[in-house]
């Protein structure tokens, strides 16, 4: 009884300073969010590092830092690539997406007209509506003065982050280049703390989970990549207007498997709308073939086995980790659940090896069984001789 009491006082205080376990947690995660960030761009790295060393220099770790210096610099490189052949092109695409907003209304809405005196469909609502677009564009000018101290002070806050981000950077120059050294002390500390079974699986279920996250988000950036650069090329080719912004926008979230094509693909259909229904039409048609050919050749050529698990399993992993972590679940719950899906496997295969049956239900015959039948037949054998006269 006097035990319930104190376990019950114990509870009662626990939830009472439960704010200020919270706060305080919250505390020393803001103080290790650079060092987050930099695990993040050395985990990034670490596959290009681990490549160039063993192939060009040879694994001699007297060149290591060659490896992580040709690392830091293409990343710098793809990244100035990227600004300087993407983003004025972007907003230039947006300026006169802007610019033609009132243009392209009249376009849909002649579309909407002539459907309506074809099919005789009533759209005389949304025409109307559409009518209204000064008043839509002013909503949206309101909106974007509104928001703007927001977005002002977010600005200041990144400016104000250059100690993060310099932080986050030079910690995963060490890590890269400390990389033998951090793993063989956190083995070390495995080791100490649990016990040698315990501390063995550990160890392998780390090694499981990392190939299976660097596999795909190596593949899916690869993938996502050639998806990006391939519809781009063919909306240039076919003259679709804003070929480079919606290119970025189906390459981005292409990373995302199942839902990152339509996630980038219905605003660019929308956009296309109200410049050209015909465009609209073909971008459509695009997409489809596009992802088709993704889904079947371009995506399993790349990410190949690197997952083990079905489509169905993906789906349900992207669901399920949406659901639960929002976008950042989408993104990680595929590796993940590829894990904890090959654990469980073994845990099945522990349990049907335990019980001595197939995964039918069918009992395995193993060699102490036909030891212990060899016995049984020889005793047998003994008890039915008849002895000599």
């Amino acid at each position: 009884m006097l035990a319930i009491i104190f376990a019950s006082i114990l509870f009662y205080m626990v939830l009472h300073s439960l704010n200020a376990v919270a706060g305080a947690a919250g505390k020393v995660l803001e103080v290790l969010s650079p060092f987050a960030g930099g695990i993040a761009l050395a985990y990034i790295l670490d596959p290009f590092v681990r490549w160039m060393s063993h192939c060009i220099l040879k694994d001699r770790k007297s060149l290591r830092w060659i490896a992580i210096l040709s690392a830091y610099v293409l990343f710098v490189l793809l990244i100035v690539l990227l600004v300087w052949l993407i983003v004025p092109q972007v907003i230039s695409s947006v300026a006169t997406l802007v610019t033609s907003l009132p243009g392209y209304i009249e376009n849909v809405q002649e579309t909407l007209l002539f459907v309506q005196n074809t099919y005789g469909v009533n759209l005389q609502g949304l025409i109307l509506a559409l009518d209204n677009y000064e008043q839509l564009i002013g909503r949206a000018y309101s909106m974007a003065v509104a928001a703007s101290p927001e977005i002002v002070a977010y600005l200041r806050a990144a400016v104000s982050n250059v100690v993060t981000v310099f932080t986050a950077v030079a910690s995963s120059v060490y890590m890269l280049a400390s990389k033998d050294k951090l793993l063989h002390q956190l083995r070390t500390i495995v080791h100490a703390v649990l016990p040698r079974n315990v501390a063995e699986n550990t160890l392998r279920i780390c090694r499981i989970a990392n190939e299976n996250f660097t596999g795909f988000y190596v593949g899916r950036v690869i993938d996502s990549a050639i998806v990006g650069a391939i519809l781009f090329v063919i909306l240039q080719i076919l003259g679709i207007s804003f070929a480079p912004l919606i290119s970025v926008l189906v390459g981005v979230t292409n990373v995302i498997p199942f839902f990152g094509p339509f996630i980038g693909a219905i605003p660019s259909l929308l956009i296309l709308l109200f410049v050209n229904p015909l465009q609209a039409l073909e971008f459509l048609v695009i997409i489809i073939c596009l992802q088709q050919v993704d889904g079947n050749f371009i995506g399993p050529k790349i990410l190949g086995r690197s997952i083990g698990i079905s489509a169905l399993w993906v789906l349900f992993a992207v669901v399920l980790g949406g659901n639960l972590f929002g976008l950042v679940g989408m993104i990680m719950g595929v590796p993940l659940f590829a894990t904890l899906y090959g654990l469980a496997g073994e845990l099945i295969r522990w349990c049907l090896d335990l019980r001595g049956v197939d995964a039918e239900g069918v009992r395995i015959a193993r060699e102490e069984d036909d030891l212990e039948a060899v016995h049984i037949q020889g005793d047998e054998d003994a008890s039915q001789e008849v002895p000599r006269s």
